[in-house]
């Protein structure tokens, strides 16, 4: 396994960083605020990397590697950027998977990038898909209901209401049984299609938290540095040192292991499912502490609106929660593991 990045990798990670840089300071995640997604940033981030940037070049997407997707989302996380980029993604891919069935909206996909396509996290149930991310706004929706793999592929802009949540993300509850549905697979090929798509998502969303981790340490160190108490700064105070090394160590090993889970998905795909899941638990405990360090940090100004830590406290919080219970996904990657429950 070989997990440095090559020159073009290390273009595209340079070149998203810094658009991102110009384009989507704290200004901009507070002013996407509540609905979560600035639909402006996506039409020009679209021209970098939109949902079909891991769809094959024969199909007319990027040809990226899930790989190429997790550093891109590393670069999400790290700046909180309020688009539908790794449900787009991840979407874009089961589409393409799906040959025939989903080939319309995935041309149209390619023709006009700025279009929201989103993964469904969860079953459905009674034909209604719940806290679908990016739902209010998504022209296009994978989904899984009962027992098919479905597009709900309308071309409009969505119409569900917003759930309002911790973490300002864009969700909401779509009926899937209206206009514009079509069946990508069934049985076991569609059950086998949305688990490898979840999976994916797992990958980046664990990219996600990487680099929200890292960004929310920064801004710790940076505050420890400059915040003076007793006549030193308080980052030479020796449990102030060691909270924000551990969360370090933690957000280090959790980039290991999800650059690891992407190599693994076209490298050694038996791997692929127990190390998307293992990332995905890993980098939600590392964001999740590092943020939490970082918040305390601040001491009481750390809970306030004014300062850029809050917004990423709450959002390690949020983001994982997109996917359910932590608890589920820890079972999860036990039936990865040893496999489902009753099976000897």
């Amino acid at each position: 396994m070989d997990l440095n990045l090559t020159d073009e990798q290390h273009a595209v990670v340079s070149a998203v960083r810094s658009f991102l840089a110009d384009r989507c300071p704290a200004d901009v995640v507070r002013a996407s605020e509540p609905d979560g997604v600035d639909a402006g940033l996506w039409s020009a981030f679209c021209q970098l990397a939109g949902p079909t940037i891991g769809v094959p070049e024969k199909l007319g997407g990027g040809g990226a590697s899930l790989l190429d997707l997790e550093l891109v989302s590393e670069q999400i996380g790290g700046f909180l950027a309020p688009v539908p980029f790794i449900e787009g993604a991840v979407a874009g891919r089961a589409l393409a998977s799906c040959g025939d069935p989903g080939s319309r909206c995935l041309d149209r996909l390619v023709a006009e990038p700025s279009t929201v396509a989103t993964l469904a996290l969860r079953p459905a149930e009674g034909g209604t898909a719940t806290l679908v991310p990016y739902g209010p706004v998504a022209g296009a929706v994978v989904a899984m209901d009962a027992g098919r793999l479905v597009l709900v592929d309308d071309g409009g802009g969505g119409d569900g209401v917003s759930r309002a949540n911790l973490g300002s993300s864009s969700l909401a509850d779509l009926d899937l049984r209206g206009p514009g549905r079509s069946v990508l697979a069934t049985g076991e090929i569609a059950r086998d299609a949305y688990g490898r798509a979840l999976d994916e998502w797992r990958t980046l969303m664990s990219g996600a938290l990487v680099g929200l981790g890292e960004a929310a340490l920064a801004i710790g160190v940076d505050y420890a540095k400059n915040r003076v108490q007793f006549g030193a700064p308080i980052g030479s105070f020796q449990s102030i040192a060691r909270d924000l090394a551990d969360a370090a160590t933690l957000v280090d090993g959790a980039r290991l292991l999800a650059r690891e889970a992407a190599w693994a998905q076209s490298e050694d795909e038996e791997q692929f499912a127990p190390l998307a899941s293992m990332a995905f638990l890993f980098a939600t405990r590392a964001a999740r502490r590092a943020s939490n360090v970082a918040l305390h940090v601040h001491g009481g100004y750390g809970f306030t609106l004014e300062y850029d830590i809050q917004l990423y406290y709450r959002r390690a919080q949020a983001w994982p929660l997109r996917l359910g219970d932590p608890r589920r996904a820890t079972a999860h990657l036990a039936d990865a593991l040893f496999g489902p429950v009753g099976v000897r």
